[in-house]
């Protein structure tokens, strides 16, 4: 066997054997299969996420993205108080909450 019999060669019209067509689909199951296992969930934990975040109240037990256990002691638009440890508190932005850690107790 030589190289030349395993390259495919051109057709007569100029196109390459096997179709331009075989390689567009063979990009759009490309593609379905990055969102399908990919983008999908993504998006599906980001919205739970957001949700977590949203109903958050004065009480639950969380995690912050730096690692920080505390109860939320208070509430505002883009920042919760929590407290860690005895009388200290930390004022954290909201998007730094994480995780609700009180059913992992």
């Amino acid at each position: 066997m030589n190289l030349i019999s395993i390259v495919p060669l051109q057709a007569a019209g100029g196109q390459a054997a096997g179709g331009g067509a075989s390689f567009w689909i063979m990009i759009i199951l490309l593609f379905a299969v990055m969102w399908l296992f990919m983008i999908r969930p993504q998006r599906k934990q980001q919205k739970a996420l957001e949700k977590f975040r949203s109903e958050l109240k004065k009480g639950d037990k969380v995690i912050t993205s730096g690692g920080i256990y505390g109860t939320v002691a208070e509430i505002q638009e883009k920042s919760v108080l929590i407290k860690v440890d005895g009388e200290t508190k930390l004022r954290v932005d909201k998007n730094s909450i994480v995780r609700d850690y009180s059913d992992a107790q």
